[in-house]
């Protein structure tokens, strides 16, 4: 087992192909074929299923696979740490979908044009999936949502920088009346996303201490089928402001502001290699989130 071989293992993990990871590796074919059996042959399990067309992982690989991209990117930080002055490697970064849509755009075009010998690998998932990423050091940063009062530090063994202050958005359906009760909201169905994204979270308390009858979650995968489902008439939802500005027919919602909640943007403890902070400084240079605010 050396890093060549977990290079290997992780390619084919991630493309479910033996042929798409040997081209993506430069390899040929056999020479990864053989390279995952004998990976396979010293672990004494099977790591894939093997399909007709594609390989998937097993349980046993699912577990290993997390081990080999935290090896792989232990000597990956090694190395930049080695040469602290030159910004290189891969930065493997998360993000919530609200700041990835609409507040990321123009860092992520400066660092790159800045910084072309680090490769960015980004991911996009509700904040807590994405702490537990951090903290199990499956990525090196993110950008999530804290609840107000909430303490970075107990998530794990973390830093946290506040960069963005999110205003939330009740948007309702473009009929309905005006809200002088919250208990008299309809529909009682939330459009939201998975269990695990703090808007959701903050969202139902609020809806559960208003008052009136319970609130059924109606689940959806993007801030568009969010926008959809509530201009059709069949949902609330709750939004950040400058998620709501992204989209062309907002005027025809109702909304009504909510709370403020910041997004920060979380390392693991002593994480500091010469790419993320470059990456940490161009994120600042845009932030609105000053040391002031309460």
């Amino acid at each position: 087992m050396d890093l060549a071989t977990l290079s290997v293992f992780r390619a084919v993990a991630r493309e479910q192909s033996v042929t798409r990871a040997a081209a993506l590796l430069g390899r040929a074919p056999s020479n990864v074929t053989t390279r995952i059996q004998q990976l396979e042959t010293e672990l004494g399990t099977a790591l894939f299923h093997r399909h007709r067309n594609r390989l998937s992982l097993s349980d046993k690989g699912r577990l290993f696979l997390e081990y080999a991209e935290r090896i792989l990117a232990l000597e990956d930080e090694a190395r930049q740490r080695l040469d602290p002055a030159t910004p290189r490697g891969t930065l493997r970064i998360g993000s919530m979908e609200s700041t990835l849509a609409s507040r990321l755009g123009a860092p992520l075009a400066r660092f790159a044009r800045d910084w072309p010998d680090v490769t960015l690998d980004l991911t996009s998932g509700p904040s807590r999936p994405l702490i537990d990423a951090v903290t199990a050091g499956r990525i090196d940063a993110a950008l999530v949502a804290f609840a107000p009062g909430d303490d970075p530090s107990e998530a794990g063994d973390l830093e946290a920088i506040p960069i963005y202050r999110e205003t939330l958005l009740l948007m309702l359906p473009p009929d309905h009346p005006d809200m002088r009760d919250p208990a008299l909201l309809r529909p009682r169905t939330l459009a939201a996303f998975a269990p695990g994204c703090t808007y959701r979270a903050l969202a139902e308390d609020w809806l559960a201490t208003e008052g009136g009858p319970p609130v059924r979650v109606h689940e959806v995968p993007s801030y568009h089928a969010m926008f959809a489902c509530t201009a059709a008439g069949a949902c609330l939802s709750v939004m950040p402001e400058s998620v709501v500005a992204l989209m062309p027919d907002r005027a025809a919602l109702r909304t009504r502001p909510l709370m403020s909640v910041d997004t920060c943007l979380i390392n693991r403890r002593g994480f500091d290699t010469a790419a993320f902070s470059a990456f940490r400084e161009r994120l600042l240079e845009g932030a609105d989130f000053t040391a002031d605010q309460p």
